[in-house]
């Protein structure tokens, strides 16, 4: 009776596989979309955030306390090197000058007078040294003016843009009062900080692209113009300065960028995003061959642009499964959509006799 009962159970269980497989034979074909694995260039990425500096600028104060005459700049105008920005009052200093001029007039004529006497035998050597050193010193003393009188003129000391003025003619400042900030904005620094653990990828003289969110779509791009040689021993990061040309000077100082600098350009192979499916720490996919997909394993880079770098497992020019993929099995039957995908990579039709 056990007998009878094993040899039935087998005969079911052979009767199922056999329903499975003639349910798996008339199944038709799963239909997907297959590409060739092609090579693209690929690159790293580093990115940051940085703030934009003017190329050089400078705050102009005054040099003591008194009153402004006149003012030669306008808001946002452009000064040139050497201009005169500012004159402050200088009619005591103007005064001084004129007095210490005439000393030293008087000094070199009382000068001559002695050196005729001691070329005549009438004054000593010591007159002479004398007179000579009383000279100096109104010489000295009318320098001395002249200097105090160019601290009351300010000038720029390059060309650039000047900031928005706060003061006015008439006004009395005090030593140290700001009276206009220069700017040279032909061309922007940017520094941006990098963890110390990217040095290695990075160097001066490499390209980088930078991004404002005043002007999303258009890229600024520039070059790494210097590393600090001092890495922050708090956040562990250094920091890079490039140079971004701003021939219409839409970036200003101040300006937050978004920095991005590739890093390792290559040539490598490349599949869809969607061609690769994961399993735990495992990739693979599915390449049409003779009309199954075949199940492949392969080691996978970095993602650009809607693609993943293949380092091994694929050759150029292999159909791989791009659409599909979630409803395929190791071995299946495939149909590829598309007359283009159907030459590629399906069995040709038979020519007719």
């Amino acid at each position: 009776m056990r007998k009878n009962a094993l040899i039935l159970a087998m005969l079911g269980l052979l009767a199922a596989c056999g329903g499975s497989e003639a349910k798996e034979k008339g199944r038709p074909p799963a239909l997907v979309k297959a590409e060739p694995a092609s090579s693209i260039r690929f690159v790293e990425r580093i990115e940051a955030v940085g703030t934009a500096r003017a190329n050089e600028q400078v705050t102009l104060s005054a040099p003591v306390t008194e009153r402004i005459v006149r003012l030669n700049f306008d808001d946002g105008g452009f000064v040139n090197r050497g201009q005169v920005l500012a004159v402050l009052a200088q009619g005591q200093e103007n005064a001084q000058l004129n007095e210490a001029q005439a000393r030293a007039r008087e000094a070199s004529q009382q000068l001559s007078r002695v050196q005729a006497l001691k070329d005549r035998g009438f004054a000593t050597k010591s007159n002479l040294d004398q007179q000579s050193a009383l000279a100096a010193q109104a010489r000295a003393q009318a320098a001395g003016a002249r200097a105090t009188i160019g601290d009351r003129v300010v000038t720029a000391p390059f060309s650039g843009w000047v900031s928005l003025r706060n003061i006015s003619p008439g006004a009395v400042v005090n030593s140290g009062t700001e009276i206009a900030t220069i700017s040279d904005l032909t061309s922007i620094k940017l520094d941006f900080a990098v963890p110390e653990t990217l040095l290695a990828a990075i160097r001066p003289g490499q390209t980088i692209e930078a991004r404002s969110a005043a002007y999303p779509d258009q890229p600024f791009r520039g070059q790494i113009a210097n590393i600090d040689p001092v890495i922050d021993p708090n956040t562990r990061a250094v920091t890079v300065r490039a140079r971004l040309p701003n021939p219409d000077r839409k970036l200003k100082p101040g300006m937050l960028l978004t920095v991005g600098i590739e890093t390792a350009p290559r040539l490598s192979l490349s599949v869809p995003e969607l061609s690769v499916v994961g399993e735990g720490d495992q990739r693979f996919v599915y390449v049409v061959d003779k009309g199954a997909a075949k199940r492949v394993p392969v080691r996978t880079g970095v993602r650009m642009g809607g693609r993943v770098e293949i380092l091994a497992g694929l050759r150029p020019g292999q159909q791989v499964v791009t659409e599909g993929v979630v409803k395929l099995s190791d071995g299946m039957k495939v149909k590829l959509a598309g007359a283009h995908n159907a030459a590629a990579g399906g069995p040709r039709p038979a020519k007719a006799e």
